[in-house]
């Protein structure tokens, strides 16, 4: 703009974007206030003016919430996330679920990270709908056997996301809610902010205890997120005081992102080791009702049995030859005298093992990556899971459970520590 009476100031409303024409003798100037925008797909930073040269055409869209929900085991995290979820598609809107817990798995087994979107409020019995999921394998159910590994699959995620939301203006409108873990110390801290950042959070929820007042004040809500947001904020507001001050001094910088303090729900119950062990048991059961009913069994998006027991997968078997086994991260070290001075050895997190059948498969879940290469592994989603029932050694036969038969999508499989003995 030539002068400051040439500004113009332009609110948009959900679902709607801006389209501009720049003069052919004159370029633009372009500031986003508060809130979130995008053009061609990325997004604009806040509070800085960006030039656009003369006869140029673009439309800046504005971007949903993405709502990061942080805090301690057993603090209601599960439970907020599905209550926002269902609220904004009770609302209309289509969010993306994201699900960063492999230590339970919300939309798939444990041992993974998925997304996908919500159409319609959550049903209570069946859970999260697995129409179209993203998953990606990690292989075991604590993040701390390979931190590097699941920040790679966690940047892999969003980045793909990224790519899909503009193609798909509803999801992109409506933002993203993401469950994380438990683990909020140490390295578990590391990785939240790693979350957050991935994802371009703007909003981080954390569970806790404190004063409501305090939390409200704290708030800010400066980010211009959606209405049923700043509803849900204000009805469950309170801060859990360490993990919430250490988020706020680390993202002191980023004046888009809203960090706010929420009560540990009155109803949540502890629950042990033992506990959780059996939920991961129970989770890869419940699974093949649930496809069954989206249709979505023959792309083999997730699992075995159903949800009372009236469904039953399919048992297939197989030559050594026709899988392709690997792990991820580990593998042999490098020597010390290939080192510098002092340097200790170190597995590559990173690093694809090829694996040979054997009978310590047994009993195993394996992922059966879409991808057409080892190379791409690392960064390719999973279409979905097979159980290993028998390995005959001498015939070099595998037998495994599929939710459907015929060949798999994919001939490399993933190993992890993930096992299960049917019961």
């Amino acid at each position: 703009m030539a002068s400051s009476s040439a500004i113009r100031q332009v609110k948009l409303d959900k679902e709607c974007e801006l389209r501009v024409e720049v003069s052919e003798s004159a370029p633009l100037r372009l500031q986003v206030l508060n809130s979130t925008a995008e053009i061609f797909g990325t997004e604009i930073p806040p509070e800085i003016w960006l030039s656009f040269p003369p006869r140029l055409e673009f439309a800046a869209i504005c971007m949903g919430p993405r709502v990061i929900v942080v805090g301690p085991v057993d603090s209601g995290k599960s439970t907020l996330s599905r209550m926002l979820l269902s609220w904004s598609a009770k609302q209309g809107w289509k969010p993306t679920f994201v699900d960063l817990d492999i230590g339970q798995g919300s939309i798939t087994i444990p041992g993974c990270i998925a997304a996908t979107p919500i159409e319609m409020p959550i049903d209570p019995v069946e859970g999260i709908p697995l129409e179209m999921p993203l998953v990606h394998f990690f292989g075991q159910t604590s993040p701390s056997v390979n931190v590097e590994l699941d920040k790679v699959l966690v940047k892999e995620l969003a980045q793909t996301l990224e790519r899909q939301f503009p193609g798909n203006a509803e999801s992109q409108d409506a933002g993203m809610v993401m469950n994380t873990m438990g683990w909020i110390e140490g390295v578990g801290y590391e990785l939240i902010l790693h979350a957050i950042d991935a994802f371009n959070a703007n909003v981080v929820l954390v569970m806790g205890q404190s004063d409501l007042m305090e939390a409200i004040v704290a708030c800010g809500m400066g980010t211009g997120s959606k209405v049923y947001i700043f509803l849900v904020v204000t009805l469950v507001l309170y801060p859990k005081e360490k993990l919430c001050s250490m988020l706020r001094d680390v993202l002191k910088n980023k004046p888009n992102v809203d960090v706010v303090k929420l009560q540990k729900s009155g109803g949540v119950v502890s629950r042990g080791a033992k506990y959780r062990q059996r939920a991961r048991g129970y989770r890869i059961r419940l699974e093949m009702r649930r496809l069954v009913d989206a249709g979505v069994v023959s792309s083999f998006q997730e699992y075995f049995y159903g949800l009372a027991n009236d469904l039953a997968p399919y048992s297939n078997i197989s030559n050594f030859s026709d899988l392709v086994v690997y792990s991820i991260g580990g593998g042999p070290q490098a020597p010390r005298s290939a080192l510098p001075i002092g340097a200790e050895p170190a597995a590559d997190p990173l690093r694809l093992v090829r694996v040979n059948v054997n009978r310590d498969m047994l009993h195993v879940v394996l992922a059966v990556s879409f991808a057409k290469e080892p190379d791409q592994i690392v960064s390719s989603n999973v279409a979905g899971f097979i159980y290993v029932t028998d390995i005959d050694i001498q015939r070099e036969k595998i037998t495994y459970l599929a939710p459907s038969a015929g060949e798999l999508p994919g001939r490399f499989l993933i190993v992890g520590t993930l096992t299960w003995i049917e019961t």
